[in-house]
Formats: structure tokens, C-alpha cells, sequence
């Protein structure tokens, strides 16, 4: 049983149509990427995936259910890591994780788990001293105390720096190397490189590709710029086979080989899909 299937997914606001009709699965342990400009429609698809918002038409199966009409028990299998939480503040690290266990049949050790997401030295700290790190780990530690089998990460390092970003990511490696399933959305596209195995990317509320990082829109296939310096100046060429100019070029200064970038491939096509 895949975590996610969905079959020709749509949601309409009045005359706006944030999701036209798509197509998604995800693997059993797999951490998959949504990515778009804001307004594509990945918000609008998660909460559907979440249960928070009702869809107008299609098919969505989470973890065997219609989240439109699961309950708590199934409620118990997924966890949420939203962008921004409200919370009280005043409690600590400790008290705010073993308050979220009391939740779930199947909890994990508060103890332990605060300690597996890097946060044993602040455990009794208040949540508003934390860095914007640390609370993204402590919100981590809330959506997976309860054993999720399938979590959702909402834009997880806006306003991170980059070494807890690093930090961060490593800690999301983890939980998928565990078996969790993982749907992550994020504008970071080197965050998406660097931890999805697959992704889609969405536009007007259509997915216009999906792949993986090294081949989604065609990345694989598309011609590498090629550029060099001799005595007639700076040279640039786009070719299919770089490896047999380089060959021609080997005695020349300033040879390089450029593909396109996951962002290159991005951009083309937001625009394709606007």
C-alpha cells in the first residue's frame, strides 16, 4: 500500500481553481518534494492530504483512508510540521513534548526523543528562548512523537541559517533512514536536492513535472554549456555530447563544463505551467 495516492485531485475558491486535477503517489519510506511559486497549489494539496480541507473532486487514499472522513485513530499515524505554530510559550521543551505524548496510544519517550532531535542540553528551557532552530526541531519532535508512519513538512527551514539548516536536514535523513514516509514542501531547492528522493513541481495547480532531482523536466537530457578562453577571446557553446568538445579543447584556459541546475529546470517550468 502506498502512503499517498491520489487520482485527479481538484479544489475550487469561488471562481479560482487552486488544484486542477492532479495525479500524486508516494512510496512507503520515501521523501518526496512538492515544489512551486506561491499560490501554485501545494498548501491547498496538503491540507486536502491532511484532512484539514475538503476537495471538490477526485480520489485521495492516506495511508489506506479518505482523510475527507478518517478519524482519530488514523489521525494518530500522520504527523503534521507546520510553517508557523501558536503554542504556549511558557512552557518548557520537556513539558510541551510530554503534554503532545499524552495524545497517542503508541508515543515515544518524551526523554529520548527530545534528545534524538538535538534538543537534550535545552529540555528545560522555556520555548520562547529557543533559536528559530531549536524550535524547528521541538516542532519536529511534536509531530513525531506519536510514531507517525507518514509526516508532513511544511516550508520546515524558512528563516534558518545555514548551519542549522545543515543541521536540520540531517535530522530529517534520520527519521526517513527510521522508515518514515515524508512529503515536504519548501521553496529551498537545494533542500529538496539534497533530501528528496523524488519530487513534483506544481504550476497554476497542475503538476508540470515530476522526477527525480537529477532528471525531473528533462535535467538529465539537456545540453550542457561548454565554455573556454584561447586567444580570440571567451567561447561558449551548448552541446549534447560535451565530453567530445572538452576532448577538442583540452589545451584551452578557462574550460568548463555547465549543466543545467535543479533551479535552471525550476524556472522553466513555473513558466511553462503559467
Amino acid at each position: 500500500m502506498r502512503p499517498i495516492e491520489v487520482r485527479g485531485l481538484r479544489k475550487r475558491y469561488g471562481a479560482h481553481t487552486a488544484v486542477d486535477g492532479i495525479d500524486l503517489a508516494v512510496e512507503p519510506g520515501e521523501v518526496f518534494a512538492l515544489l512551486g511559486p506561491n499560490g501554485a497549489g501545494k498548501t491547498t494539496t496538503v491540507e486536502i492530504l491532511e484532512g484539514h480541507r475538503r476537495r471538490d473532486g477526485g480520489e485521495v487514499r492516506v495511508l489506506g483512508e479518505d482523510p475527507g472522513g478518517a478519524g482519530r485513530r488514523w489521525r494518530a499515524r500522520i504527523g503534521v510540521v507546520l510553517q508557523t505554530a501558536n503554542d504556549a510559550a511558557e512552557l518548557t521543551v520537556s513539558e510541551s513534548v510530554r503534554h503532545y505524548a499524552g495524545y497517542y496510544p503508541d508515543r515515544r519517550d518524551p526523554e529520548e526523543l527530545i534528545a534524538a532531535v538535538g534538543l537534550a542540553g535545552k529540555a528545560g528551557a522555556r520555548v520562547r528562548t529557543l533559536s528559530g532552530g531549536q524550535r524547528r526541531r521541538l516542532d519536529v519532535a511534536l509531530g513525531i512523537v506519536g510514531r507517525p508512519e507518514l509526516v508532513f513538512l511544511d516550508e520546515p527551514t524558512t528563516g534558518f541559517d545555514p548551519e542549522a539548516r545543515r543541521q536540520f536536514w540531517d535530522l530529517i535523513r534520520a527519521l526517513a533512514a527510521d522508515g518514515t514516509t515524508i512529503l515536504l514542501t519548501t521553496h529551498y531547492l537545494d533542500e529538496a536536492e539534497a533530501l528528496a528522493g523524488r519530487l513534483a513541481v506544481l504550476a497554476d495547480g497542475r503538476i508540470v513535472a515530476e522526477g527525480t532531482p537529477l532528471t525531473v523536466g528533462g535535467r538529465d537530457r539537456a545540453p550542457a554549456a561548454v565554455s573556454w578562453r584561447d586567444a580570440e577571446g571567451f567561447h561558449e557553446v551548448h552541446t549534447d555530447e560535451p565530453d567530445a568538445v572538452v576532448a577538442r579543447l583540452s589545451g584551452f584556459s578557462d574550460l568548463r563544463v555547465i549543466r543545467p541546475s535543479l533551479e535552471d529546470v525550476y524556472l522553466a517550468l513555473i513558466g511553462e505551467g503559467r
